[in-house]
């Protein structure tokens, strides 16, 4: 079924121990679609400015990735500039340049109206509220958020909780939202207050789903060496619906599995720097991980 993602589109500069690189290609949207394009086809709808190359453009559209919702609008692309260090477990914003990304109004085009499931990428929820008034009758919606719009615009995002059937967010953004002590009560505090399903992100020690089933926690994909974590959150995303969009189903194991195939996708991601762990992947490459990654969750061994 039609997976749409509605997010940013940017041009990274980013630095961590293993070294940094600059002028890359990043931003939700793109890190979801490469992720969710190696299990569905993507349609994207986000902005970038006169300045955003045509191999990027390239790039994208050598994936199974629609374009016709990326606007290309007067003035420069959303820039991005972080750094990580020492447990790299988040980002320190060194410099942030909205450029068009800070007056965009996403708009859906007509052919992606019909859309099923729908990826809402960190953003304004009241932006997010106008782009669901543009769908039909989607059948699974899934939204991220992060501490600016917990503390900023939390009426507008409890209003977005309503619409929506899933929230997904890190550990500390959980805690921040809920008021609650533990990430258990803190997912049950989210699905009291609309979406039947909330995934939390723990980074590398895994991922928490509560939903009507109950819940279940995943650990995370083994890894030594974390090159670059930015976008993991968003291939995590990808993963995870890209998969459920394959399998048109929202049964308690399907999910579980999707959470798992999240996890998969995010381990590709942080190998390398920018899109690098993502382009180069195959199906044989993605099943091989993830039954790797069932051997190491395994209570009792293969």
């Amino acid at each position: 079924m039609s997976l749409l993602v509605v997010g940013s589109i940017a041009i990274d500069r980013v630095e961590t121990p293993y070294g940094s690189t600059a002028g890359e290609l990043g931003g939700s949207a793109v890190y979801f679609s490469f992720a969710a394009s190696h299990f569905t086809p993507v349609r994207v709808v986000g902005v970038v400015g006169q300045d955003f190359p045509d191999a990027y453009l390239a790039r994208l559209a050598s994936r199974p990735i629609d374009l016709e919702g990326l606007q290309r609008a007067e003035g420069a692309t959303f820039r991005w500039h972080g750094a990580y260090e020492g447990r790299m477990d988040e980002a320190r914003t060194v410099a942030v340049q909205m450029n068009v990304l800070g007056s965009h109004e996403p708009a859906i085009p007509a052919g992606y109206a019909d859309s099923h499931y729908v990826f809402l990428a960190n953003g304004p929820p009241a932006g997010h509220a106008r782009a669901l008034s543009q769908l039909r009758r989607p059948r699974f919606v899934m939204a991220d958020t992060m501490n600016y719009y917990i503390a900023n615009e939390r009426p507008a995002l409890l209003d977005l909780m309503q619409r929506v059937d899933a929230m997904i967010m890190n550990d500390r953004e959980a805690l921040q939202l809920s008021g609650r002590p533990n990430l258990l009560a803190a997912a049950r505090w989210v699905c009291e207050h609309g979406p039947a399903h909330c995934i939390i992100k723990k980074g590398e020690h895994g991922s928490l789903l509560r939903g009507p089933a109950g819940t279940f926690v995943l650990s995370g994909f083994p890894h030594e060496a974390v090159v670059d974590p930015t976008g993991a959150g968003d291939a995590f995303a990808g993963g995870m619906m890209g998969y459920l969009a394959s399998r048109q189903d929202l049964g308690p194991q399907t999910m579980r599995l999707a959470l798992a195939y999240g996890t998969v996708m995010a381990s590709f991601a942080i190998e390398q720097f920018g899109l690098k762990g993502l382009e180069g992947l195959n199906t044989e490459a993605i099943e091989a991980r993830m039954a790797e990654f069932i051997r190491s969750t395994h209570l009792f061994g293969a």
